[in-house]
């Protein structure tokens, strides 16, 4: 088919140098493809350096402590992606003795590995020809074949996977999938593709009929609450720190963060500092309380606004507990904490 040939013409001469292109490893096909899930390559790239230097196979990453995986994935969110793959990666090792499934049925009985991932390692390690949807895909068969079906509704997913399968070469799949998904990537963006200068210019629906902005349709927004989070530096008279690990599902688990005070709306600075003043912190109550970023922090997730500020509480005292700074950098932190952790607001304290 001329679409399918010509995208992998395009992709030969186009497409990017990335490590796990060279190889048919499962473990690093795995390993790239959970980490570039809502992630941008060159985001993702250095993490994939700093994993593969520090655990070079499926065992390495088996046995090394959850801590330093979630250390290791700082920075890139969507955390339940690392403690998956953590969990995989032990599942791997101990009950498939270090060898990945071989077909896409099996990969998809993984922990944290769905239809796309699985398809992914199938055609880039088996060479199965089971065709990749992800974003990029959805974008080019869109605009290409016009179809203007719904890609948050669920039966569309189906639509897409079965064109997908169906400009398949079965006799190249991998080539294929990584042709689309560069093409979507890096021709036929989101925003203000470069339509002069695409291959497919003189057969694309959408571009003939003047919809390519319009494409993919996605009408279900994401609802997106606000959170109020007010950090407290519960700081001792040896200027150690207590910091403590969210347990239970949410944001972040597993990760460290200071001890924390959630208000259903923006409490002023003013009366939040004087409602600190009576609390009795290990029995023991601070001797100074100061706010230290003036401006919120506004973060933003997925479904969630994070408005953040940091509250530093002095004691004259020790605190149970508490830990040197040289110690809580090396745990897990949400990015936004250890941002501020290197921070002027905090280094000068």
């Amino acid at each position: 088919m001329q679409f399918s040939n010509s995208l992998i013409k395009w992709y030969l001469q186009n497409k990017r140098d990335l490590p796990w292109r060279n190889t048919t490893n499962p473990y690093i096909i795995w390993l790239s493809e959970i980490m570039l899930q809502q992630t941008r390559v060159a985001q993702g790239l250095p993490y994939f350096n700093a994993f593969t230097e520090a655990f070079p196979t499926v065992f390495d990453l088996a046995n090394a402590e959850e801590e330093q995986v979630l250390k290791l994935w700082q920075g890139l969110g969507y955390y339940s992606r690392a403690r998956n793959l953590h969990a995989t990666a032990k599942f791997i090792a101990t009950e498939l003795n270090g060898d990945f499934p071989e077909n896409y049925e099996n990969l998809l009985k993984l922990k944290g590995v769905g239809e796309y991932t699985a398809a992914a390692i199938a055609s880039f390690s088996y060479n199965e020809p089971v065709a990749v949807v992800d974003g990029n895909v959805f974008r080019v068969l869109s605009r290409y074949f016009n179809i203007d079906s719904d890609i948050s509704e669920g039966k569309t997913k189906k639509e897409f996977q079965n064109i997908a399968q169906e400009v398949l070469p079965t006799d190249k799949p991998a080539l294929f999938n990584q042709a689309i998904m560069e093409f979507g990537a890096m021709q036929c963006v989101p925003k203000n593709p470069n339509c002069n200068s695409c291959i497919l210019n003189s057969s694309c629906a959408a571009l003939q009929h003047k919809k390519v902005l319009e494409l993919p349709v996605k009408t279900k927004k994401t609802k997106v609450t606000n959170r109020y989070l007010n950090y407290l530096i519960l700081k001792d008279i040896d200027s150690n720190y207590i910091v403590q690990k969210r347990e239970g599902k949410g944001i972040w688990e597993n990760l460290y963060e200071f001890p924390m005070i959630e208000t259903e709306d923006l409490v002023s600075e003013h009366d939040f500092m004087n409602q600190l003043a009576f609390v009795d912190f290990f029995n023991k109550k601070p001797n100074e309380i100061f706010i230290l970023n003036q401006k919120i922090i506004l973060h933003k997730l997925s479904h969630q606004n994070l408005h953040i500020r940091f509250f530093q509480l002095n004691f004259n005292e020790k605190l149970p507990d508490s830990k040197t700074f040289a110690e809580i950098e090396k745990l897990p932190f949400p990015i936004v904490i250890h941002n501020f952790m290197n921070s002027n607001c905090f280094n000068s304290l």
